[in-house]
């Protein structure tokens, strides 16, 4: 059993001999700038910038070349030159679409560049908590091994103590076979916390890139405003993103109705002849005709206007969800934090207090060995206790403020 805790002690400063060390600010920045979510979002964004640069702008031009009135009978059959109409010709189209349909595009594609920007705003923000979470868990993974050591160093001398005891006659054998017992039960609970270690550098390593990665520094001290946090809801990217699309939805009510107006297009040829003949030039314009309106581009407008009510539900919904949430995060954290104050200011003094007086009750010879134990078992369950829930405060916080902060600290 000891030799399984000197060889995962090794491991563990293995681990760290080869261990970056990082602050909670530099794993926010390092997963942030490195995880490849966020690097795939940043290029979401440029690509949709990039189309929005071409929406609205003309399609491109035609270029038609021919022969027009070539004689595939009589005299002049098969000639390019014997008919005065047989010519040559190149011509030039370019469609113009109606201004109310290049405005809806680019409305469109602005609407597009928002959406992929809040998704961006939404990524790097699981990408941030996910990163202060593992950094969070893995500060106190160590801090909780610490603890656990500290009463298991204090337990080893108590053996040779019940040994001792037992050869005077002062103890009963069973009592020395329960202090085993009791370390045996504390060092499973210390594998248990070795493994968390393990894992929670495992998360860290995942979002910020970092091998091996080791905690330094103070838990960041996080003063919550809650009404800052509602006021920020705002701002919040899933917020941002619906209404995004409420505004991709009104384009695209705009680009319906544009459809009821005329498109345009221009048209230029040049047609060459024999050289006894003369040149000739053509011009024109095409108009489009949406005579059908109300089978064609009226059920269209009417589809889109109820897309765009269902947009904004949506938005309100997602509103709705978000303000629960943070109320529900609000009420859970002030819950850990009295709880933890709590933990820290009546349980650990208690269970401190009780080892001593266990302790010196067994020095004045009145009590066993077994209380003595159960004591230090006790106060070993406070003090880990007290960090369980100082690192759900802690937790409780990161959430809050990344999850729901108009900014990312």
């Amino acid at each position: 059993m000891r030799a399984s805790m000197m060889l995962a002690t090794a491991a563990l400063s293995t681990s760290a001999a080869q261990a970056q060390t990082l602050t909670y600010d530099q794993a926010l920045r390092e997963a942030a700038a490195n995880a490849p979510g966020a690097v795939a979002e940043r290029a979401g964004v440029t690509a949709a910038q990039a189309e929005a640069r071409a929406a609205g702008s003309l399609p491109d031009p035609r270029v038609s070349v021919g022969v027009e009135n070539y004689p595939v009978s009589g005299p002049p059959a098969f000639s390019l030159s014997r008919d005065s109409m047989t010519m040559k010709r190149v011509g030039f189209q370019q469609d113009l679409p109606n201004l109310a349909k290049r405005h809806a595009a680019q409305a469109q594609a602005r609407a597009a560049v928002e959406t992929a920007q809040a998704a961006q705003a939404t990524k790097v923000r699981q990408i941030r908590l996910g990163a202060g979470q593992a950094w969070i868990d893995l500060a106190y993974a160590a801090r909780r091994l610490t603890a656990l050591d500290g009463i298991i160093h204090s337990l080893r001398a108590l053996p040779a103590v019940a040994r001792t005891a037992v050869a005077s006659g002062t103890a009963r054998p069973a009592q020395s076979l329960g202090i085993d017992q009791a370390i045996a039960g504390l060092e499973d609970r210390r594998d248990e916390l070795v493994a968390g270690v393990a894992r929670a550098r495992a998360m860290l390593a995942r979002w910020t890139g970092v091998q091996a990665p080791e905690t330094v520094g103070d838990v960041p001290a996080i003063d919550l405003a809650p009404a800052r946090l509602r006021a920020a809801l705002e701002q919040h990217p899933d917020i941002v993103s619906a209404d995004a699309g409420i505004r991709r939805a009104e384009a695209d009510v705009d680009a319906a109705r544009a459809e009821k107006r005329p498109d345009w297009g221009l048209e230029v040829a040049y047609q060459r002849r024999d050289p006894r003949y003369g040149d000739m030039m053509s011009a024109g314009v095409t108009m489009s005709l949406p005579l059908f309106a109300r089978s064609r581009q009226d059920p269209r407008i009417a589809a889109r206007q109820s897309a765009r009510a269902q947009a904004e539900a949506e938005r309100e919904e997602t509103r709705r969800t978000l303000a629960a949430d943070l109320e529900a995060a609000l009420a859970d954290h002030q819950m850990h934090h009295s709880q933890w104050q709590r933990a820290q200011r009546v349980l650990l003094p208690l269970a401190r207090e009780r080892s001593e007086l266990e302790t010196a009750s067994y020095s004045a010879g009145r009590a066993s060995l077994t209380d003595v134990v159960d004591a230090k078992a006790s106060l070993a369950d406070a003090e880990l206790t007290v960090l369980d829930r100082e690192a759900e405060v802690a937790s409780d916080a990161i959430r809050l403020t990344i999850a729901f902060g108009s900014e990312d600290r």
